[in-house]
């Protein structure tokens, strides 16, 4: 009996072992992130946008948060440094696992992941650092809530960027000329909704002619049916926004094609 229950401790030692060595074993992913796509990565640098290139050429983006951009963010650059910094020096903590949920790859043939090292899950350290925003592409909403609590508790915080007034929550009624063409975040309360040509049309002031305007395109629309999400049940409603400012019609417009751009916040 002795000898067998020596055999069986030092099986499982042997499978302890195993699954510390594996990367995808080693870190905590959680079910949202999908299945591992690319194990064992080393990340020999971190460009400018983010993106992570790998030892053997290949590359990973962090898919649901979007790093500061600096200039591009009407901001310091110190911000664009300082995460790229960190994203890089995190991934020096042992190898990265990538997990993946399609469309795996951008237009640029880059894997689009959530990453995880042996201790933590990237977009999470960035996220809670005040270090990136999130940001979730139509196509791919995996791990949104979870990513949203992240970013929630730096900015309730005031961390990183959530310190900067440059990177402030914009409120509906601000002067967007100087926010034309980056991304923010905008909360307010929607004043009217309406639909023309197939698009539904969500303002923030209540005459339609003036403000803030949230724009659902009609081929946008199925989306937030197949999430069972009506954007006309909006009207009246406090909400938080995300997305590129943009001018039409003399007026700031951000296009929603994705439920998860819209915070229901009352």
């Amino acid at each position: 009996m002795r000898r067998r229950r020596n055999g069986m401790q030092i099986a499982h030692g042997l499978v302890a072992a195993a699954l510390w060595a594996s990367p995808a074993a080693a870190a905590t992913i959680p079910s949202c992130a999908g299945p591992v796509e690319i194990a064992g990565a080393r990340i020999v640098r971190v460009e400018q946008n983010g993106a992570m290139i790998l030892s053997d050429g290949r590359a990973m983006l962090l898919e649901g948060i979007r790093l500061p951009m600096g200039e591009a963010d009407r901001a310091a650059r110190r911000h664009a440094d300082q995460a790229r910094a960190t994203l890089l020096s995190l991934t020096r903590e042992g190898p990265v696992t990538g997990t993946a949920v399609p469309p795996k790859q951008d237009r640029y043939d880059r894997v689009r992941v959530q990453g995880f090292t042996p201790a933590l899950w990237l977009q999470q350290a960035l996220l809670e650092q005040g270090l990136a925003r999130v940001a979730i592409a139509p196509d791919r909403s995996e791990c949104a809530g979870a990513l949203y609590r992240f970013e929630a508790a730096a900015r309730a915080a005031g961390r990183g960027i959530w310190a900067d007034h440059a990177y402030r929550v914009r409120g509906d009624r601000d002067d967007w000329r100087a926010d034309l063409g980056s991304f923010q975040l905008i909360e307010g309360r929607i004043g009217r909704v309406s639909e023309r040509d197939g698009r539904i049309l969500l303002d923030f002031g209540a005459d339609g002619r003036s403000g803030l305007r949230l724009v659902v395109a009609g081929d946008d629309r199925r989306g937030f049916r197949r999430d069972g999400f009506d954007p006309l049940s909006l009207e009246g409603r406090a909400v938080r926004v995300r997305g590129v400012v943009q001018q039409a019609d003399g007026r700031p417009q951000i296009a929603i094609a994705s439920r998860a751009q819209i915070e229901v916040l009352d």
